[in-house]
């Protein structure tokens, strides 16, 4: 149960937006003075119950210019039908759609701080964490649920969630919905709750879908743009480093020393850089934390909640966290390696210079990505700035994280393959030259002589059958010449030259597929299974 609670002091500015007198007081004890210019345009059409579609960037005050109104809107709607005092089990009474577990978490806090103390209850559903608790709140009633599409529509296959009450429908950050997938999964949601709704999205960009979308779930919808004429924020002070890839590590080390920084965060395109990049840095005396896709939520809450606190300084993340970190006090941001899409880029540097700070956006540029400065160029409509650092660069560049990934990854593979390739040897050639233990035994002298049956058989089973048991011993014993063999540290080569198909030294033809011991003399005779 939740009502108003009454209050004194009221903020004038925010009540003439329409804000009741509690409302006004939590927002000021909030720190709240003016409100923003979104604030200022969507509250009053969102408490006269209209859709809403909104154009604004991260970082302007969405969450409070849909937040305050959403909520009055339930009070006043639950004081006229008092059986809505109370929200009925597995069935919200508003829903908000982020596109990622960080944003969703984000907004799910700022609503617990603007409710006050009204009692509502509120709900987070995110994926990467069990849903055990999640499902619990939601049969104690939820008025509003804040969720990541990909959980929700879990949750109501599972007969969780019944959207069958729902009156509210926020989708924040909507053209990063459509970026990271999630429009059918939101068209299926929307599918899912009542025709008869307020609708409110909001989007940063307005690309072609997203427009189709707004018309098919927005009824006569309030269009409200405050996007600024210039892209990005002219606050932030953007310069670029041109610097080869292989010396980005010791460009970005430099300008982190700067006396100036307080907290960066430095992006990367792909989670395995991030986690190089992370790693290096830590290596280099910096504290870094490191949060990307592949990361359990437990561990990005963990990453996140080091960096807000100052335990580590240097965030190192992909493009998930461009938009849903909101963190005080980001003094610099890194673009480690352009996006591919420039918007993203304008993403990336809006977490910092936020709430009217200033900051400093720097861009390491390889020449390969020249292009990409040029697209982010043309969409923000200013150019960057070129600025060449007083450091020392090695004549002879470290070797590049793509060099480095692309070794490190064909070392794994011939790891991988080692015990395979041995046992298919001693399959395939007849030889049985297979990795382990083993090697030193089979490295043995075995005494001249014909083959025994298990060597023929062996020979047999190979394939080789064309010229031969003899042919077939001379090949095997050819191909295995031109290997070696490791024992104990030890690594004999074999020639070509003087080869003794029948008396050599080497791995003994057989020994790993016929059964023999392994010790001097003619191996155990084993039946050819082929041969039957």
């Amino acid at each position: 149960m939740f009502a108003y609670q009454e209050k004194n002091m009221t903020n004038g500015v925010f009540a003439d937006l329409g804000l009741h007198d509690s409302f006004c007081q939590t927002v000021t004890e909030l720190g709240f003075t003016e409100p923003s210019d979104i604030q200022k345009s969507a509250i009053p059409d969102v408490l006269a119950g209209k859709d809403l579609l909104g154009i604004a960037q991260t970082g302007t005050g969405k969450t409070a210019a849909f937040g305050l109104p959403l909520l009055q809107n339930l009070i006043n709607d639950a004081a006229v039908d008092t059986s809505k005092m109370r929200a009925t089990p597995r069935h919200p009474r508003a829903l908000i759609l982020a596109p990622t577990r960080e944003l969703a978490i984000q907004i799910h806090e700022e609503l617990g701080k603007l409710a006050g103390v009204s009692k509502m209850n509120f709900a987070c559903v995110i994926g990467g964490v069990n849903q055990n608790p999640q499902v619990k709140k939601l049969r104690m009633g939820v008025d509003v649920l804040v969720a990541a599409p990909g959980r929700l529509l879990d949750l109501m296959n599972q007969g969780h969630v019944n959207l069958s009450e729902t009156k509210f429908l926020v989708l924040d950050e909507c053209d990063r919905l459509l970026d990271m997938g999630f429009i059918p999964d939101v068209r299926r949601i929307v599918g899912a709750m009542p025709k008869q709704r307020q609708t409110l999205l909001f989007s940063a960009t307005m690309p072609t879908e997203i427009g189709r979308l707004a018309k098919e779930i927005l009824h006569e919808p309030i269009k409200v743009d405050v996007s600024p004429k210039e892209v990005t924020v002219a606050k932030i002070d953007q310069r670029a480093v041109m610097v080869s890839t292989p010396n980005k590590r010791i460009v970005l080390e430099h300008l982190l020393r700067d006396k100036d920084l307080v907290r960066a965060i430095v992006f990367t395109r792909t989670k395995h850089g991030a986690n190089k990049v992370a790693k290096q840095l830590n290596g280099a005396g910096f504290v870094a934390e490191v949060i990307h896709g592949n990361k359990t939520q437990a561990a990005r809450q963990r990453a996140l909640e080091n960096f807000k606190k100052g335990n580590s300084w240097i965030l190192v993340a992909t493009d998930i966290a461009a938009r849903g970190i909101d963190v005080s006090d980001v003094s610099h941001v890194f673009n480690y390696e352009l996006p591919h899409e420039p918007e993203s880029y304008v993403h990336r540097i809006g977490r910092t210079a936020r709430a009217g700070a200033k900051g400093i956006a720097w861009a390491l540029v390889d020449a390969g990505e020249i292009s990409r400065l040029r697209a982010v160029e043309r969409l923000t409509k200013r150019k960057v700035d070129i600025v060449k650092l007083d450091i020392e660069l090695p004549s002879k560049p470290a070797q590049s994280d793509d060099d480095d990934e692309r070794g490190e990854r064909r070392q794994s593979q011939q790891r991988s393959r080692r015990p395979a390739q041995g046992q298919g040897q001693g399959q395939g050639q007849g030889q049985g030259n297979s990795q382990g233990q083993g090697n030193a035994q089979r490295n043995r002298r075995r005494p001249s002589g014909k083959p025994s049956q298990g060597e023929q058989s062996s020979g047999n089973r190979d394939g080789n059958r064309s010229g031969g048991e003899g042919q077939s011993q001379r090949s095997s014993s050819s191909t295995n010449s031109r290997s070696s063999s490791t024992s104990n540290g030890n690594t004999i080569n074999s020639s070509n030259e003087n080869v003794n198909p029948y008396g050599r030294v080497g791995p003994r033809a057989g020994s790993s597929s016929d059964g023999g011991s392994g010790g001097g003399g003619t191996p155990r005779r084993r039946r050819n299974p082929q041969s039957r």
